[in-house]
């Protein structure tokens, strides 16, 4: 089977199926292909077209999706890292975090490096504050 863009005069473009490119040219020459659209056969012509050809070689839009895969891949692994040296350099102290962190500036407490959760209305009202604080992107842990 072969897939032709034909055109007709008329203006009108549309595809037709045909068993092979002899089986077009007999039925062109007997005026059996009509534009569905004015209805006459011998204004019919083929239009260039771009084959469709196969390929071993990945398309850009294959590719597009594997450099998205390992982007993100990197990403997720630079958010681990970023995990593992604040959980080694900082103390977690959970729902507390908004409290404890006001400890500290406050109350001048022995300063600490610590982590835990907050709400992004309470890390704003910490910033308005002026007390320092980040939001970091934090990878769930990964079953073993």
């Amino acid at each position: 089977m072969i897939k032709y863009n034909l055109e007709c005069s008329c203006g009108e473009t549309f595809e037709s199926w045909f068993q092979n490119s002899n089986e077009y040219e007999k039925l062109l020459k007997k005026n059996l292909i009509n534009c569905y659209v004015c209805g006459r056969s011998k204004s019919v012509k083929k239009s260039i077209m771009a084959p469709s050809v196969a390929t071993s070689k990945p398309s850009v839009a294959e590719k597009n999706v594997e450099q998205k895969k390992e982007f993100l891949k990197n990403v997720k692994s630079k958010i681990k890292e970023l995990n593992d040296y604040v959980a080694k350099n900082a103390e977690y102290v959970g729902d507390k975090f908004v409290s404890e962190v006001r400890s500290i500036h406050y109350d001048k407490k022995k300063k600490r490096n610590i982590y835990g959760n907050a709400t992004l209305e309470e890390t704003k009202e910490l910033q308005e504050e002026g007390i320092d604080v980040a939001t970091i992107p934090w990878a769930p842990k990964e079953d073993a």
